[in-house]
């Protein structure tokens, strides 16, 4: 592919935000994006509506361009390797198999085979009798077929029901009972998990799958339910085509019915479902065709693997769709090379030149490439540190040498394509920003496309702010998308006020984008420190404008904890910082009222750390679990840990006062993340309470 340049002069954004109406007592002024300042966006385009006209523009406008792209399974391939385990202090030798993909070539279908895939699951759909206002499940893994499920349910003005594929079994009950679904599509091997939960469900009428299950398992879900409807997505999609057309028009949703019904993952209770209009997604791709759209290309390829039941793929998705931009479909498991067999992995099969990953993507790469280059030796890391530091300050001469013979190896491993990378679904810290704009992504218009960042929640569609390539800056998600306007409200007691310098407070949002409520929760709904009377809603995020008009968030209301010394700490702030530590792979970051300093709970980086523990005197003839019970390994970690916060500006408070160490994985299973990997603190506080304690008592 030849080199893409996109990048407009910062100048396009101006000021990058302006006030378009006065500060109120307790509250700041009313923020819009420059390119907004006028009117909010609305859509894309006047003829766009909904989300059925954005895949008939594009299918009139990209027509025969590849539109979608897979691979599909060759076979499963099973190695047994010698696992190491120490049993009652006795090391045990035991057999594991492992199973690894082995894939095809990308297969792929033009924007007008998708409109038509689209037409014939509709078709099916009501011929199946899926009326308008039905709603309709989807509870799958990201791929093709969540696409054409979701956009024929809402072609209809019937209601899209989302659901994660990892999610456990009340999360689930609670998805499908709470808008009693009449039916839902799954993958061929969730239906265990279906049938665990079918005789709970009394709604469903009708599931859809795809894959290949055996015909016992088709079978068990019947004896649940003899009248159920089960067919695959393939039986559906050829009934659809025996049937004409014409009763397809009389059934086109208008710009105000809901379209989906999006459940949250749940950190606290029962996931929320949070109704999305069509008006909601289509005001946010028209903000992002005027904020960034100049950046997606007909001649670009996305990879597609985070979850489509997150508000941030979707909307991601829909945009690259209206763009003509290449959608190729990965797994998470099948990313790299190092996970698949006889084949290369999804990211350099594909070669992506456009990206969007959660923080956990992005540090799991970083600590990837640095562990790769460690590994080399003392001589390779020093020619790695040497280039990146001559491309991070631009050094002459060098820094294109760098680039072109150092740094063009890091970037193979993605395919060579990637320029733009996104951001969001946390925060991200700036180490990790700045070493990933530094050695992974690449030039565009002789400046660095940055990992730029984006700041939402499902409520806004998946975005508030959207960072530009060329406003690159760290401490910042960049500016308000232009379909939604932002007003700081006073949280006096913590001090972040709108008359500070720079002014801070509580981020509210209100827009085209932002929607008004949740399913059936007139409780949340009426509640005006969510909903205001007036329109606004309440994020309970902390937000600190900048001079350049862009926003920085810098705490979160709820996760603000005063200490014994009277002073506040951001627990997610220091998590995002603290987990940049390449000894961490997950942390949970937690504070006693009485305490001097937080604590945190960290999932030790195993690979790391015994390179690390090579120069100490510890045995490493041990496992994971036996490391993370030696006191000199958690002084390690955490004197690791307080490194990273002091190069990063932490005051003492923000330091970690002690560290427990667990080898046990947080899964939704056990209850200790989401289906969208973010940790529950008050559940992980439950679980090591003991070790908490002790930590404590230890160090003071």
């Amino acid at each position: 592919m030849p080199s893409i340049h996109t990048n407009k002069d910062p100048s396009y954004y101006g000021v990058g935000s302006i006030e378009v109406e006065p500060a109120q007592q307790g509250e700041g002024a009313i923020r819009r994006c420059v390119l907004s300042k006028d009117g909010l966006v609305e859509r894309p385009s006047e003829s766009i509506n909904t989300i059925y006209d954005v895949l008939t523009y594009a299918a009139k406008t990209h027509g025969q361009a590849n539109a979608i792209g897979w691979r599909d399974v060759v076979q499963i391939v099973e190695e047994e390797k010698d696992v190491k385990k120490f049993v009652d202090g006795k090391e045990v030798t035991q057999k594991k198999t492992w199973k690894y993909f082995e894939l095809s070539d990308y297969k792929y279908i033009t924007y007008v085979q998708v409109q038509e895939a689209v037409s014939e699951v509709a078709r099916g759909l009501l011929n199946l009798g899926i009326s308008k206002g039905n709603v309709f499940n989807v509870y799958a893994q990201t791929s093709p077929n969540w696409q054409l499920m979701a956009h024929a349910i809402v072609s209809i003005s019937s209601v899209m029901a989302t659901s994660y594929d990892t999610l456990g079994e009340e999360g689930l009950i609670h998805s499908l009972n709470e808008p009693e679904c009449i039916g839902l599509f799954t993958n061929s091997d969730l239906l265990p998990m279906l049938l665990r939960v079918l005789g709970k469900t009394p709604t469903i009428k009708y599931i859809i799958f795809d894959g290949e299950p055996t015909q016992k398992a088709i079978d068990d879900l019947h004896a649940v339910r003899e009248d159920l409807k089960i067919l695959s997505l393939d039986k559906l999609r050829e009934l659809g085509r025996s049937q004409p057309s014409d009763g397809l028009e009389a059934r086109r949703p208008t710009s105000e019915d809901l379209a989906l019904i999006m459940y949250t993952s749940g950190s606290t209770g029962n996931p929320k479902g949070v109704c999305i209009t069509h008006k909601n997604l289509i005001a946010s791709v028209g903000a992002i065709k005027v904020l960034i759209g100049h950046h997606l290309t007909t001649e670009d390829a996305y990879l597609a693997y985070l979850p489509l039941a997150h508000v941030l793929e979707f909307i991601v998705e829909m945009a690259m769709l209206f763009s003509g931009v290449t959608l190729g479909y990965g797994r998470v498991r099948t990313l790299t090379d190092a996970s698949v067999r006889n084949c290369k992995g999804d990211i350099a099969a594909f070669r992506p030149s456009i990206m969007v990953g959660v923080p956990d993507v992005w540090e799991t790469i970083r600590k990837g490439i640095e562990t790769k280059v460690d590994s080399g030796g003392v001589i390779k890391k020093g020619i790695f540190d040497s280039a990146m530091a001559a491309k991070r300050y631009n050094v002459p001469l060098f820094s294109k040498l760098a680039d072109s013979v150092v740094l063009s190896g890091v970037r193979a491993a993605t395919g060579g394509r990637l320029r733009i990378a996104l951001s969001g679904g946390a925060a991200i810290s700036q180490e990790t920003q700045e070493f990933l704009t530094t050695a992974l992504v690449t030039v565009i218009q002789g400046m660095y496309t940055p990992l730029s960042l984006r700041y939402g929640m499902t409520e806004s569609c998946g975005m508030c702010s959207i960072l530009p390539p060329e406003l690159m800056r760290y401490h910042s998600v960049g500016l308000p998308v232009p379909s939604i306007e932002i007003k700081l409200r006073d949280v006096a007691d913590a001090g972040y006020l709108s008359t500070n310098q720079p002014p801070q407070g509580e981020v509210c949002i209100r827009g085209p984008s932002v929607v008004k409520g949740y399913y059936k929760r007139d409780d949340l709904n009426s509640d005006e420190t969510i909903f205001t009377k007036d329109g606004w809603l309440r994020t309970g995020d902390v937000g600190q404008w900048n001079p350049d008009g862009t926003l920085s968030i810098i705490d979160r209301v709820k996760n603000l904890i005063k200490l014994a010394s009277g002073e506040y700490i951001a627990l997610e702030r220091l998590e995002s910082i603290y987990k940049s530590c390449n000894l961490v792979t997950n942390i949970c970051v937690l504070a006693n009222p009485d305490a001097k300093q937080p604590i945190a709970i960290i999932i030790p980086h195993e690979a790391n750390l015994r390179r690390v523990l090579k120069a100490h005197e510890i045995d490493l003839d041990v496992d994971l679990g036996h490391l993370c019970d030696n006191p000199t390994v958690k002084d390690i970690i955490r004197t690791e840990c307080n490194n990273v916060g002091k190069r990063n500006g932490f005051k003492p408070a923000e330091l970690l006062q002690a560290v427990v160490l667990t080898a046990m994985e947080w899964t939704p299973h056990n209850g200790l993340v989401t289906a969208a990997q973010k940790i529950q603190r008050s559940k992980i506080a439950k679980t090591f309470r003991t070790e908490i304690d002790e930590a404590y008592n230890k160090r003071k």
